[in-house]
């Protein structure tokens, strides 16, 4: 009997435990009730908003300019870009002081930049961009094929599009600045270095030959029949013996580096002459001078006070 009553007590005191002893059971919150939906609908709303943002992201326009000196080109790259609805052209420039100057008025996303421009080309108008620190915008280049500045391309991971345009190549390109506009990918630091290394020496040689082009044709000038060459408003502009026409040298001084130091000088900043092709010297005012070239034309161009002394050591004056 008294085993019975102690079998009975164990029990009672297993069913009915202290609660100041034992913890409080894990089914205070019974699993099977709805779990709260609060946290859930604000999930929901931000992955909508978030979804919403990427659309309108992917939506944008991208505001695009084109340069090339030839007009040509410039209405093939537009008609062409017509097939791309995510495209805004924004405007054309047919030179590289035009490209500054568009780039800095509309900050553009694109730029579709020819290479070989007359005056300042598409390297000289990137340079242009970071002295004046304006904002580089993503940059395909148009270029007929040049092996030396693909390379160039190729190892700074800079695009371009060769000529004749292809319009699937086109399409990868724009895809590739449409990446780079999404991720907020700077393209200045790889356009530094693409600058950079073009300034560099080139394996090439000097030339014994000036390109010369003059009415829609690219002529081969001999550097010895070369008189003069110019600089207006970023345009080198060439004058030779049987030929009149622009050149593709960004600045004087890399068409003078180009050519024979001992026949070319540079009288004045704007200009760069055959010491051999010069006519007369013609006294001027306060002991000042002008030199006439033999071209057809008899072209007066001035000397610099700077440039007196030498001009007196070339011809004993």
């Amino acid at each position: 009997m008294t085993a019975l009553v102690s079998a009975s007590s164990s029990a009672n005191s297993l069913r009915q435990p202290k609660s100041s002893v034992l913890p409080l059971p894990l089914t205070v919150v019974p699993p099977n009730l709805p779990r709260p939906t609060r946290p859930i609908q604000l999930l929901s709303f931000d992955l909508k908003l978030i979804t919403v943002n990427l659309k309108l992201l992917s939506s944008m326009p991208i505001n695009t300019i084109i340069v090339d000196d030839e007009k040509p080109a410039r209405e093939e790259l537009a008609f062409l870009l017509k097939a791309f609805p995510e495209i805004n052209l924004l405007g054309q420039g047919k030179n590289g002081l035009e490209a500054v100057n568009l780039i800095k008025e509309h900050s553009p996303d694109l730029v579709f930049l020819d290479v070989q421009m007359p005056g300042l080309d598409g390297f000289g108008v990137l340079k242009k961009l970071v002295e004046r620190k304006l904002k580089v915008p993503h940059v395909v280049f148009a270029t007929a094929f040049d092996q030396y500045a693909v390379q160039a391309f190729d190892v700074n991971a800079v695009d371009y599009i060769l000529k004749p345009f292809d319009k699937a190549r086109i399409a990868k390109a724009i895809q590739r600045a449409k990446r780079e506009i999404d991720t907020a990918v700077s393209p200045t630091e790889r356009l530094e270095q693409l600058v950079s290394q073009l300034a560099g020496p080139k394996p090439a040689s000097q030339p014994n030959k000036v390109l010369v082009r003059s009415q829609q044709r690219m002529l081969l000038v001999d550097a010895e029949d070369l008189i003069f060459a110019s600089i207006e408003g970023g345009l080198i502009s060439v004058t030779a013996r049987d030929v009149e026409g622009s050149s593709n040298y960004r600045t004087l001084e890399e068409l003078h580096e180009a050519l024979s130091s001992d026949s070319f000088w540079r009288p004045h900043r704007s200009y760069l002459v055959n010491i051999h092709h010069i006519k007369e010297v013609v006294p001027w005012f306060k002991s000042s001078f002008m030199i006439k070239m033999d071209d057809k034309k008899q072209s007066e161009i001035p000397v610099s006070r700077q440039q007196t002394k030498r001009l007196r050591e070339l011809f004993n004056l």
